[in-house]
């Protein structure tokens, strides 16, 4: 079993404004996990279509 690479924002430092608060993706072949770094063994699996839809649809 491979390893899975989970990213975070450079926005989400140790103790700055981010208070290492974060959300962390990481890519699969046809999805994008996203979880909480409080509550790491917990994610969610979505299509790369829905995070786009996600991050850019106006607040």
């Amino acid at each position: 079993m491979t390893s899975i690479h989970w990213r975070k924002s450079s926005y989400s430092g140790g103790g700055g404004q981010g208070g290492g608060n974060c959300v962390e993706l990481a890519h699969f072949p046809t999805t994008v996990a996203i979880r909480d770094s409080k509550a790491p063994h917990n994610h969610l699996h979505i299509s790369p279509t829905t995070l786009t839809a996600l991050i850019t649809t106006p607040k």
